[in-house]
């Protein structure tokens, strides 16, 4: 087991964590593009989202539609997980985790979340984890520094950061990348949606270097923006081509494979397990190694 705030189960198989630098850069689409592109390859794709704030009731239940897109794009085997696996934890007023679980009276139960990653990564090949909000969402309502990136931390998985190609999308994604860097996430790389290559602004042209440059990042993707949005609506199954082409780009087989971070419980020192980096935080040590399979 990973020690940790979430006791999550040591995990086998490569994945990726899909971060946003905030609530509405496209994080599904994204994450439901990538799947789509695994399964075309022949992988069988795990998918979780452990938070999601937009459910809708439906027949006196709450469903959360992200799910459904989810598990739509990754062709996912009802027998390895239904919807309620992909999504564990699932609220209908918008709010941030930590603030709707304490408007609920509700704790933080970790164990569904744990559940739902050792699922995902014992029946699947690759697992995409899709986050909540931007990185410094808090999640825990009796710890409020709780965040997100705790979570991509601790589940060791390459971190995605997904941000938008206009105007302060710069310092947002420094900040988001920084934040995750300084505390031991491996960002394997950005992805840049809503770009407009017909944009008269010369500067939207150049985001993209930017973004590169100020983060020291690999720019994975370059999604653009369609200029018919009904045609993704991941929600209810349909992913337009030019967002499948611009996401098929890259190999995320291999950018899932990167190495991870070991989580322990030393303050420091020499990590003596022949890993390649490592990163110490306050009370505790991450050790970078390269992937198992």
């Amino acid at each position: 087991m990973l020690a940790g705030i979430f006791d999550l189960p040591s995990v086998g198989k490569p994945g990726l964590f899909i971060a946003g630098v905030d609530a509405r850069v496209g994080k599904t689409v994204v994450t439901c593009a990538i799947a789509d592109v695994l399964t075309r390859f022949g992988a069988k794709v795990g998918v979780l989202k452990p938070f999601d704030m937009n459910a809708e009731k439906d027949r006196g239940n709450l469903v959360s539609q992200d799910a459904q897109a989810l598990a739509h794009f990754a062709q996912l085997d009802p027998r390895v997980g239904s919807l309620s696996m992909v999504a564990p934890i699932t609220y209908q007023q918008k709010h941030d985790p930590a603030v709707e679980l304490s408007l609920a009276g509700k704790e933080l139960d970790t164990g569904l979340i744990a559940r739902s990653l050792g699922v995902m990564d014992e029946g699947c090949d690759i697992v995409l984890v899709e986050g909540v909000g931007g990185v410094m969402t808090p999640i825990d309502p009796k710890n409020p520094g709780v965040t997100m990136i705790d979570l991509a931390r601790e589940m060791g998985y390459p971190v995605v950061v997904v941000t938008h190609a206009d105007r302060g999308s710069l310092g947002l994604t420094l900040m988001s990348i920084s934040a995750l860097r300084d505390r031991g996430c491996i960002v394997a790389g950005i992805v840049v949606n809503y770009y407009q290559p017909d944009d008269p602004d010369p500067a939207m042209a150049l985001t993209r270097d930017w973004l590169a440059r100020m983060n020291r990042a690999a720019i994975l993707a370059t999604v653009p923006r369609v200029k018919d949005a009904a045609q993704v609506d991941v929600s209810g199954g349909r992913l337009h081509n030019e967002v499948r082409a611009a996401v098929a780009l890259a190999d995320w087989r291999r950018i899932a494979k990167r190495a991870r971070p070991e989580i322990g419980g030393s303050d420091g020192g020499s990590d003596g397990g022949g890993g390649t980096d490592s990163w110490s935080g306050p009370g505790r040590k991450i050790t970078f190694i390269g992937p198992s399979l």
